[in-house]
């Protein structure tokens, strides 16, 4: 062995030492895992994913993966010639709508990350919220103001619910049997009816209701920047609401921060915002002291 090979095993070996304290501390917690994005459509950066799922499982942690697909589930009602209506810059999910955006979320996309973690060396479990009575949905309530006489109207998007109650059964039997599970965001209402879900949403309750280790929110930007576009690393609640009020964080941001806050409060330990264009990005936020993203930890 050259030198520089020598020097180079050595830096591996201890990257791994530098890791030890984080796969001891966290041998047996959970962590909940949204991914979506940039991400999906790239194999490389799903290979590299699939590599991260695996690792965490193969050191004792238990990765559940929940799973988004906006994009392609656009690109399949254009194909079809389905239509689309928007309030507010939110797709209306009609029967035929919804009964798409389940084909493409429980099939193409779940299936297809099933395969990718196979394909590192994993053994996962793709399912959706309706499985195992996983997740009961209740319709999403809107308002809308009308510009003109500035007065409140109810909003109906149809088909889209919010996790009213979370049944963690299925998802525990599979991580001790040495699987990972892969959720796509559909949930079952008590009236019968099936419900798309907010990714983030779904994920954020379903880390609360695990009292997950980690919330892993996937973006496709660094994680929430200050005004002078520098990475915050750490937020409270508190700081949130404070960055919202002075217009640090705005648009897309917000709801994710609002589902970390959330999830924080119910149970989850700390939740982060990261880039998931970054190779690797969940293992350098977790497994090295310096991280990357933004933590999110209550007070």
């Amino acid at each position: 062995m050259s030198m520089g090979e020598s020097k180079g095993t050595l830096n591996k070996a201890e990257t791994l030492i530098e890791a030890l304290p984080y796969f001891q501390r966290y041998a047996g917690r959970t962590f909940v895992v949204k991914y979506g994005g940039h991400a999906m459509g790239d194999p490389a950066a799903a290979k590299d994913f699939a590599q991260d799922i695996v690792l965490l499982k193969a050191v004792g942690i238990n990765p559940v993966v929940v799973h988004g697909g906006g994009p392609q589930i656009g690109a399949m009602l254009k194909k079809l010639g389905v239509e689309s209506q928007f309030i507010d810059g939110l797709r209306v999910t009609d029967k035929a709508t919804a009964e798409i955006a389940e084909m493409v979320l429980s099939g193409a996309i779940n299936k297809e990350l099933v395969g990718w973690i196979m394909g590192a060396g994993g053994k996962a479990l793709g399912i959706s919220g309706k499985d195992g009575g996983l997740v009961t949905a209740t319709k999403v309530q809107r308002t809308t103001r009308d510009p003109d006489s500035n007065i409140e109207q109810a909003v109906d998007l149809g088909f889209v619910g919010e996790p009213s109650k979370i049944d963690t059964t299925i998802l525990k039997v599979a991580s001790d049997a040495g699987m990972i599970p892969i959720v796509a965001p559909i949930g079952a209402g008590e009236d019968g009816h099936t419900y798309n879900i907010n990714a983030d949403t779904m994920a954020g309750a379903i880390a609360a209701a695990l009292g997950a280790a980690r919330l892993f929110l996937l973006t496709d930007v660094p994680g929430v920047l200050d005004k002078q576009k520098q990475l915050l690393t750490d937020l409270t609640p508190a700081g949130i609401a404070k960055l919202r009020d002075d217009g640090t964080i705005s648009g897309g941001m917000i709801p994710k921060l609002e589902t970390c806050v959330a999830a924080v409060e119910a149970g989850c330990d700390a939740a982060v915002v990261l880039d998931g264009r970054v190779p690797h990005a969940m293992l350098l936020e977790f497994f090295t002291s310096r991280g990357a993203g933004t933590l999110v930890k209550a007070e």
